[in-house]
């Protein structure tokens, strides 16, 4: 994603941001930042979720609807049983 920003480096070597990129920018959050060739990324690092965080996000998502029930399991299972007992 390129946006065009300008970002200038100080006397000081500090980074000059401007205040549109800036805002963008979450305060106390930590970036891990990657040098190549001719470009500098921030990523941001995203704090570890708990498990109780993790059920309730799951939860939240309902059940898959292109989740087999168990009688089509069972139906996948025995096919694949009799193909492996065909091959002997």
């Amino acid at each position: 994603m390129s946006t065009g920003i300008i970002v200038k480096v100080t006397a000081q070597g500090h980074l000059e941001i401007p205040a549109e990129l800036l805002a963008k920018l979450q305060p106390l959050a930590e970036y891990e930042v990657s040098l190549n060739e001719d470009e500098i990324v921030f990523k941001k690092i995203r704090e570890p979720i708990t498990l109780k965080e993790l059920r309730q996000r799951v939860n939240e998502l309902g059940p898959d609807p292109d989740q087999p029930t168990l009688e089509e399991i069972s139906q996948i299972v025995k096919e694949v049983r009799q193909e492996l007992w065909a091959e002997k």
